[in-house]
């Protein structure tokens, strides 16, 4: 994604940050209105509602297990939102691409509903509901050149918003401004991750030991390890388990914790390759 400075606006159409909120990047067609499920009949309401639109729905569940979203493209959006509200139990709120100039057609929808679900598939930051990707549809090229730029657009508005969809949890390793890497190597750990501004990411070929220490038994660790498993973060091989994928936590205890089956400070267990802990390189760098 394009690291270019740029000025974004988001309008709320009630005057509530939590509610309705519609955004923009000032010189560009593309809006992208996020609507909460329980406002969504006020959302059918506005005229925006009528347009040829891509949407994705957005999860999360109670356990912590990874984020849920569905894609979908449509020329009837009300008809199209008002059964996935009846018929999807999953989502608590919808996104919805739109142009400001109602210049979006199916032909451009179609493709990017397609590219989408590829790229958020490559990314692995959520499930998708989808099932099949399908194929890609045929696009002249004067109109795909028109959806990879409202596709960029899109990317950055989902992301402003709290949904950054398209973008992987981890900088390859070895580029220029890619975060320094950090090491698990306690209790059967055999670790790799990045701290980044969104949590702490455990790369994928990690390896961790596989058995729970007795003191997590029944609390919310060992459910976070089965629903690592269970989403197919990490597979069972012997007595270790192995990161299939690069995968983000919320913070570097719980990166470690996942890794080694016991309670961890990610702060001391995480360390570079000179020997200095997260805490040394990070948050001592930070108050100095």
């Amino acid at each position: 994604m394009s690291t270019t400075p740029k000025t974004i606006q988001i309008f709320l159409p009630g005057g509530d940050p939590r509610g309705i909120r519609v955004a923009e990047l000032t010189t560009r067609i593309v809006q992208v209105i996020e609507v909460p499920r329980s406002l969504l009949g006020e959302f059918l309401q506005m005229p925006e509602s009528g347009q040829v639109a891509l949407y994705f729905l957005f999860g999360e569940t109670e356990d912590g297990s990874d984020p849920r979203v569905y894609i979908g493209q449509t020329g009837d959006l009300r008809a199209r939102l008002a059964a996935h509200n009846k018929e999807k139990d999953f989502w608590q709120r919808a996104l919805v691409l739109i142009s400001r100039t109602n210049s979006l057609t199916q032909t451009h929808t179609l493709f990017l509903e397609w590219f989408s679900l590829q790229a958020t598939r490559k990314a692995g930051r959520y499930v998708d509901e989808n099932g099949n990707a399908g194929s890609r549809p045929y696009t002249p090229p004067p109109l795909e050149a028109d959806c990879h730029e409202i596709f960029e657009t899109g990317g950055v508005l989902l992301s402003t918003l709290g949904y950054p969809l398209f973008e992987p949890v981890a900088q390859p390793v070895g580029k220029a401004d890619s975060p320094e890497i950090f090491y698990c190597r306690s209790s059967g750990a055999n670790g790799r991750g990045m701290y980044t501004p969104e949590g702490f990411v455990v790369l994928a070929g990690s390896t961790g030991r596989r058995e729970n220490v007795p003191s997590i038994v029944g609390t919310s660790g060992e459910r976070l390890r089965q629903n690592l498993e269970q989403a197919g973060v990490y597979r069972v091989e012997g007595d270790q388990v192995v990161f299939q994928r690069d995968h983000l936590f919320r913070s570097p205890s719980m990166a470690a914790l996942a890794l080694m089956g016991r309670t961890a400070n990610g702060w001391m267990d995480w360390k570079a390759a000179d020997g200095r802990t997260l805490d040394e390189v990070k948050r001592q760098t930070a108050d100095a």
